[in-house]
């Protein structure tokens, strides 16, 4: 077996859902319940298939977000994973919509943060062992941190 590192390509710091389903069906039921939840939402979404064909198959609102969910499908290659891709939505919005999608099984992560995937690949295929998600804590918030932190909450509309 070997360990292998992937780096999520994100230029411009998406959010994005990194997780794991377990049936062809997946990308049209993830289609209609993201375009369901949320009227217009911008998404790129693709899956890796694991038996028969072994295709990435894709669905989305957003051409440019379905081809950066398919390039990073490309890359992982691991089976039954999938990457969503959100634009003007926040994992939050959605996850509790996506849990309600029979197929899916698990989420590795959830974030606009740089994020590599801890791969490990065998003779039969690849798994996703984990992810690093952003960088190692610095430290432990301040008063002022607590204050700033409150205030982006609100900034970006989720406090009063």
């Amino acid at each position: 077996m070997e360990l292998i590192t992937v780096q999520i390509e994100n230029k411009t710091n998406l959010n994005f859902v990194l997780g794991q389903a377990h049936f062809i069906k997946t990308c049209e039921d993830v289609h209609e319940v993201l375009v369901g939840a949320i009227p217009g939402i911008k998404f790129g979404f693709a899956f890796c298939e694991s038996s028969g064909p072994r295709l990435i198959r894709y669905t989305g609102t957003d051409d440019e977000l379905v081809k950066l969910a398919i390039h990073n499908m490309e890359q992982i290659s691991a089976g039954h994973v999938f990457i969503l891709f959100l634009r003007n939505a926040f994992p939050i919005n959605i996850l509790k919509t996506l849990w309600n999608v029979p197929e899916i099984v698990h989420f590795f992560c959830a974030t606009a943060n740089p994020v590599q995937v801890i791969l490990i690949e065998s003779e039969q295929g690849r798994g996703i062992l984990g992810v690093i998600d952003g960088q190692s804590t610095l430290g432990v918030e301040t008063e002022a941190d607590i204050e700033e932190r409150k205030k982006f909450l609100r900034d970006i509309g989720y406090k009063l």
